[in-house]
């Protein structure tokens, strides 16, 4: 897909990857619909956006609230018509062995990560068929494909994201919609520093990698975006940081 004059929405756009990639698709020439529930950091973005001559409206909304993933949909509809791309991006971890772990914070990451995912999929497959089509990145994460002690329940919400896409991937080509899961490395961003869970597992699986004896590979937020962007002009199925996918 060409994403320029494309209308997008990204959840999560108030920071870290979200932010980014609502900058790398304006900057492409997609009308972005920015949401998160920081009000403040979405105007912010959206008038740094403007400045650059580009497009993009700003959507205060709670992607574990089913009816503020309404509004979003229909607020996006409203202003642009359509809606061509959806990026769920907003996303949560928690901290904690599977024998420790709070299931209170299992079950808020799981509203979240996976809950609010496909709640944003049912509001806006309505509108991408009326449309004949379009595309959703599904943002997981290479945890996912690993075993890393301390993230067992964040890397369960991102498992069952996976298989949703794949499952939705198939449901939904009879639409011409695609979607794609983008499964992003260790990034620099907040992200680890606002999980759920106790201080001391939060600074052990900060530290965790994989069992190599090397250190992770950190990305970028903005190299994250960049890849979103490669993804969503080349449509492959699932989208890794590295130019080969993992064993």
């Amino acid at each position: 897909m060409d994403v320029k004059g494309k209308v997008a929405i990204i959840t999560g756009a108030s920071a870290g990857i979200g932010l980014e990639t609502a900058r790398v698709l304006a900057g492409a020439g997609a009308k972005v619909v920015a949401a998160a529930r920081s009000t403040d950091k979405l105007a912010a973005l959206v008038a740094e956006i403007k400045q650059q001559g580009n497009e993009a409206i700003a959507v205060t909304a709670d992607m574990t609230n089913l009816a503020s993933i309404q509004n979003l949909v229909a607020q996006a509809q409203r202003a642009y018509g359509r809606i061509d791309i959806l990026v769920n991006n907003a996303g949560q971890a928690a901290a904690g062995t599977v024998a420790e772990a709070s299931l209170d914070n299992f079950r808020k990451i799981m509203e979240l990560n996976v809950f609010g995912v496909v709640a944003a999929i049912q509001a806006v497959v309505p509108v991408m068929r009326q449309n004949q089509g379009g595309v959703i990145v599904n943002v997981s994460s290479r945890v996912s494909k690993m075993h890393i002690p301390g993230l067992g329940t964040y890397a369960a919400t991102k498992s069952a994201l996976n298989m949703l896409s794949d499952t939705a991937r198939v449901e939904l080509a009879g639409d011409n919609i695609r979607v794609i899961t983008v499964f992003p490395r260790m990034t620099a961003t907040d992200f680890g520093k606002n999980s759920l869970g106790d201080e001391r597992m939060r600074q052990q699986q900060r530290a965790a990698g994989p069992q190599t004896g090397a250190p992770p590979p950190v990305d970028s937020a903005d190299h994250v975006a960049r890849r979103i962007l490669l993804a969503l002009e080349t449509e492959p199925e699932e989208q890794y940081m590295e130019d080969s996918k993992p064993e």
